[in-house]
Formats: structure tokens, C-alpha cells, sequence
């Protein structure tokens, strides 16, 4: 499998994300947006732990299919009234798992609310295998 990370001239260069991924994976998978639950039920409280238990979601996730964080190449963030400082938060915890030299392309988007009131953050995910 061959997979590009393209940040091309002319546009700003990114912070933690890559403008352009393409690959020839044969195998694409695509992760429902993951949210702050922990594997009893529990909600996590706080975007810092909410964005932890996200990370650890998504890395079963991907571990069930037989990939990791470094066959993830879009991510898409929904944080709930998002404030700047919610950024780096969410870059901080990021970084303990994504593939810093290659991150995945990426979007943030922030919204008024997710399915359920106390939830602070969703992230879902797309990888590419062999």
C-alpha cells in the first residue's frame, strides 16, 4: 500500500494535520463518530477526559480491524461550543496518538450539540489498510 501526504505549495502550511492524503489501500474503513463512554457506559467528564476516552475508543476500533492510528488518514472533530482554547486540549491528547511525522487530513467543527447533552466531543475516523 502505498499512501501520500501532500501539504502543497500555496496554501498555508498546517499545524498537526496534513492538507492532502491519498492512498491505494485496498481495504477502506470508516469509524463512526467515537464519543466520551467509557466500555462500562459511563460518561467521562470534562473535554480532556472525554477526548482521552474518544482516543482510546478509536484505537479499538482500528485494533479490530487489525490497524492502528498510523492507517488513519482522515479524522473529523465535532466539539461542542467550541472555544479556541479547546483546540489544545484536543492537540495535546492527539498527539499521544496520531502519527506526528504523517497526521492524517483533518477537519474541526464545532457545534451547538451531539446526540447526547453531556457529551462534549465526537470524533470519527476513516483508514486505509492493504
Amino acid at each position: 500500500m502505498s499512501t501520500q501526504y501532500i501539504n502543497p505549495e500555496g496554501i498555508a502550511p498546517p499545524t498537526g494535520y496534513t492538507h492532502v492524503v491519498t492512498t491505494d489501500a485496498r481495504k477502506t474503513v470508516y469509524i463512526s463518530g467515537q464519543i466520551g463512554i467509557d466500555p462500562q457506559g459511563k460518561i467521562q467528564e470534562g473535554l480532556r477526559a472525554q477526548t482521552i476516552q474518544v482516543f482510546e475508543n478509536l484505537k479499538t476500533a482500528l485494533a479490530s480491524v487489525g490497524a492502528t492510528f498510523d492507517n488513519v488518514v482522515k479524522v473529523t472533530y465535532l466539539i461542542v461550543n467550541y472555544k479556541a482554547e479547546d483546540r489544545a486540549i484536543v492537540r495535546e491528547i492527539r498527539a499521544q496518538y496520531v502519527n506526528a511525522q504523517h497526521p492524517p487530513a483533518s477537519t474541526l467543527i464545532g457545534v451547538q450539540a451531539l446526540a447526547m447533552p453531556e457529551l462534549l466531543i465526537e470524533v470519527e475516523a476513516i483508514a486505509a489498510l492493504e
